[in-house]
């Protein structure tokens, strides 16, 4: 337990040393991949492990750095990456959006007038179902079935299957 203690604080140390060095936010993966260089190349004999580890880390921060300056790319923390990311909608989701909107166009055109206007009525002047009814001199009863029908209809299209 005490060997784990040790390894734990010494890691702890190198990436606090580093992120002092290099001020860069990816100090740790710079530590691990100085680790696995060494690993990877296997320097058993170095004199000044923790050292080495350092100014390896350096060399990747100082490597790490023109390259971003030569490709122009920023290095961002992980939760500023959502800050750059373009709002608008993946080309796929404009063309479903498209389609779903051809369907439901051509749904509702295909509603007999009084539907299409109750449902219009109820849906964008935000009429109640007995304002619409006193207006159009139909039962309650009568709204409600004509906007069930209307939403059973466009509904159908958006699934893209036949109304029931």
């Amino acid at each position: 337990m005490t060997d784990w203690a040790i390894r734990q604080t010494g890691w702890a140390s190198l990436h606090a040393r580093i992120r002092r060095l290099t001020g860069r936010h990816d100090s740790e993966d710079l530590l691990q991949t100085a680790l696995l260089h060494i690993l990877e190349r296997g320097h058993t004999g170095i004199a000044n492990t923790e050292a080495y580890v350092l100014r390896t880390a350096r060399n990747l921060a100082i490597d790490e750095y023109r390259r971003e300056q030569r490709d122009c790319l920023v290095s961002l923390p992980p939760d500023q990456t959502e800050a750059i990311a373009c709002p608008m909608p993946l080309p796929d989701a404009v063309v479903l959006g498209r389609q779903q909107l051809a369907r439901l166009s051509a749904a509702f055109a295909s509603l007999d007038t009084r539907t299409a206007r109750i449902f219009l009525m109820h849906r964008l002047d935000h009429l109640p179902y007995r304002t619409i009814a006193t207006q159009l001199g139909v039962s309650v009863s009568t709204v409600e079935k004509q906007i069930s029908k209307a939403l059973c209809v466009l509904t159908a299209a958006l699934l893209d299957s036949d109304p029931p």
